[in-house]
């Protein structure tokens, strides 16, 4: 039996369209999403709504939450935090270690939130995008053997994304580009190995929602 594992990217942030907000937010490094940002969660649902997903995966950061929320909504079915789906915690981007939000804190704004998860990899501050990626990808891997023959959805951020990818399929999985906001892998196993049947897609965003920006 073969087995899909989707990866996809959050919707857009809110410092992105504000970037004075970083300057008073009470968690600076942890922006939820944009108006439009909410929309192109919207959206990621709606593409993936017909398709075989058992298991929700998500960083554990606001944005990766919301954008993971629309989807489990649509889907009806719980999302599960796991650090490491979790942002590079790069120190040239981030003086401190981010303050994000408490699982149960979390699951008060989303009771989709199964709060009986446990965690399998933890990210570490600070990390280099190396790290990041192989944080990414032994968690894609543990999660893809722990949970097979069924299918599973990944939320997490521009380097896990891709790191997952990678550490599914290697290296096809990086092409050179940035991945952007709220795209989308599709990875498919096929004994002994991975198929990489999707990357980077954003054809389910309308021309107006395409955000070109990448960080």
């Amino acid at each position: 039996m073969t087995q899909t594992v989707w990866i996809a990217r959050h919707a857009n942030r809110l410092d992105f369209v504000n970037p004075e907000w970083f300057l008073t937010a009470e968690r600076r490094y942890d922006p939820p999403l944009s108006d439009d940002g909410m929309v192109q969660a919207q959206q990621l649902a709606q593409r993936l709504k017909n398709e075989k997903i058992d298991h929700i995966f998500a960083s554990p950061f606001l944005r990766t939450v919301q954008t993971a929320n629309a989807i489990a909504q649509t889907l009806d079915l719980p999302i599960k935090l796991e650090t490491g789906l979790s942002e590079w915690l790069n120190p040239d981007w981030m003086t401190e270690e981010p303050e994000r939000l408490s699982t149960p804190a979390l699951a008060e704004q989303f009771p989709s939130i199964d709060t009986s998860y446990t965690p399998h990899i933890a990210a570490t501050y600070p990390e280099t995008l190396t790290q990041s990626r192989e944080r990414s990808g032994i968690t894609a891997r543990c999660l893809a053997a722990e949970y097979s023959p069924q299918h599973i959805l990944l939320v997490g951020h521009g380097a896990s994304v891709k790191g997952a990818a990678i550490g599914l399929v290697g290296d096809i999985a990086d092409n050179g580009d940035k991945v952007r906001l709220c795209s989308l892998f599709k990875v498919v196993r096929q004994n002994p190995g991975w198929l990489l049947e999707l990357r980077g897609d954003t054809s389910h965003l309308t021309q107006v929602e395409q955000v070109v920006r990448f960080n």
